[in-house]
């Protein structure tokens, strides 16, 4: 049996996973449209174009299976960050700073989701 709260975090996630699937979608084409305007090493080009059409499919493909949505992300972001904090690695201090907002986004949606599940708690003085 479902609770109401339950249900309201299954909300908030599919869709954040769905917006965060768009998002990726665009990073992911604005990256292969300037493909022809700047080089990308053939590797990346192909990870690229491999995690987009994942991504786009996903809509479809993963509408009923959660796991299946954070994998694609998973992979998704994995093929845009990794090439680029391999050749790069002065990237990586941005990348930890902007890890900062995240790690906060995921402890408060977390909060939220156990928020009302057990009722209020007394305090033991």
């Amino acid at each position: 049996m479902t609770t109401p709260a339950s249900r309201s975090w299954d909300k908030v996630e599919f869709y954040t996973s769905y917006f965060l699937m768009a998002v990726l979608a665009s990073v992911i084409g604005t990256r292969l449209s300037f493909a022809s305007v700047w080089q990308i090493p053939t590797v990346d080009l192909i990870f690229s174009i491999v995690a987009l059409v994942l991504v786009i499919a996903s809509f479809w493909i993963a509408r009923k299976r959660r796991s299946w949505r954070l994998w694609i992300i998973a992979f998704a972001t994995a093929t845009q960050l990794l090439p680029m904090v391999l050749r790069y690695p002065a990237t990586l201090f941005p990348l930890l700073g902007g890890l900062i907002p995240v790690a906060i986004t995921v402890w408060a949606l977390v909060s939220l989701s156990r928020k009302g599940r057990h009722g209020p708690r007394a305090r033991d003085s």
